[in-house]
């Protein structure tokens, strides 16, 4: 199991996952969104494993950036968005090689042990 756990160090969820994943005794690797992002291709594989762009956005997310996300049509523009600023994307994204959960999704990570 190669657990990556990208989240914001203010999410209370991103703090759940890891102590979820702490106390099985499984490794992970957190990786801090607002600092270092994900690159193009660790975000392609998680849209892949979700399905839609939607749900990696994060409700929450505030400011400019925030706003024009709403207005952007296609996918590959909301895509762009996330990439220039990963703040607005939501936390925790949980990935295991080619799967990825978006949020705190304990049901699903019992079935990668």
């Amino acid at each position: 199991m190669n657990i990556q756990i990208f989240g914001k160090s203010k999410s209370f969820d991103t703090k759940k996952a890891e102590r979820y994943f702490k106390e099985r005794g499984i490794k992970f690797q957190a990786v801090d969104l607002v600092s270092k992002g994900m690159s193009k291709g660790e975000l392609d594989s998680v849209l892949k494993a979700v399905g839609d762009i939607e749900k990696l956005i994060d409700p929450k997310a505030k400011g400019s950036n925030a706003d024009l996300l709403k207005y952007l049509g296609t996918a590959e523009e909301k895509r762009e968005k996330l990439l220039e600023d990963p703040t607005l994307l939501a936390a925790p994204i949980v990935r295991n090689g080619r799967q990825a959960t978006v949020g705190y999704c304990p049901d699903i990570w019992k079935t990668w042990e």
